[in-house]
């Protein structure tokens, strides 16, 4: 199993912490930003392949913002995995 940090920007989060083993996501934890949301997405993708997460967060955005913290777990993701 491997950790990952990774720093978001253009977000509130300041940081997403996940595990990644076997192409599957663990223990996915954002530090900073909307934290009943955030909890919930960690939650929704336990155990969940890490590519196909990618594929569903990728591009979601929050108010103007071109980006959101479900946005950058999918870049996050995207940049481990290649």
């Amino acid at each position: 199993m491997e950790h990952v940090r990774f720093s978001p920007s253009g977000v509130c989060a300041m940081q997403i912490n996940f595990d990644i083993d076997g192409g599957k996501l663990y223990n996915v934890q954002f530090l900073g930003g909307c934290n009943g949301n955030l909890k919930a997405i960690g939650k929704l993708v336990e155990g969940k392949d890490a590519k196909e997460v990618a594929g569903i967060l990728r591009g979601n955005t929050c108010g103007m913002k071109g980006t959101s913290c479900a946005d950058q777990l999918a870049k996050a993701i995207d940049e481990y995995c290649g």
